[in-house]
């Protein structure tokens, strides 16, 4: 899928992107190994999602709408939780009992804030911020993404300055560590 454009663009591709993921498993029958490799593939494009609308996104939402910081806190919430469930995911095989279940509450909670996100706050963005804006927004989103850590880190920050700071370096880690246990040849 194509990347590029505002940061509603961008975000709203990493969006389709994680459905069609979503998909895939859904369509495995319990047990099958590649729906562990979807998940795994699945987490990485959300962390990485996160970190640029942390980053980012909810800034902006600070800045520009007039109640940002409630919208802004309450998506925190939402990352947390996720985040939360993904670390869960992380150690168990597709075979795993508990794969399912957390596979499941974690397609939930996603599907659950991108409808959230492209219904009320993508929206209320657009009207609030210039073209040049979001434009500009876009590019430092694909930047983040790219230095992003590739796996969940429930106790990092989640907001600027220390995000910012703090999240190259354990990208760099987690990048380092994916290499070396063969977890995806795509990053």
């Amino acid at each position: 899928m194509g990347h590029g454009g505002d940061i509603i663009q961008e975000l709203t591709t990493d969006h389709r992107e994680v459905e069609e993921l979503f998909g895939k498993i859904e369509a495995l029958p319990m047990g099958d190994e590649r729906r562990k490799e979807y998940a795994d593939e699945a987490v990485i494009e959300l962390v990485r999602h996160s970190i640029a609308e942390e980053q980012y996104l909810y800034p902006a939402v600070r800045e520009f709408l007039p109640d940002g910081d409630e919208i802004a806190d309450k998506e925190l919430e939402d990352h947390a939780g996720a985040e939360r469930t993904m670390k869960e995911l992380e150690g168990r095989d597709a075979d795993d009992p508990e794969f399912d279940r957390l596979i499941g509450e974690l397609m939930q909670e996603i599907r659950e804030h991108i409808r959230d996100e492209e219904d009320n706050l993508f929206p209320r963005l657009r009207q609030a911020a210039t073209g040049e804006q979001l434009d500009k927004l876009g590019d430092k989103a694909r930047m983040a993404k790219k230095a992003a850590p590739t796996r969940p880190h429930p106790s990092a920050p989640d907001t600027p300055p220390a995000n910012k700071i703090l999240g190259p370096g354990v990208g760099m880690v987690d990048r380092v560590r994916d290499a070396l246990t063969g977890r995806t040849k795509k990053y």
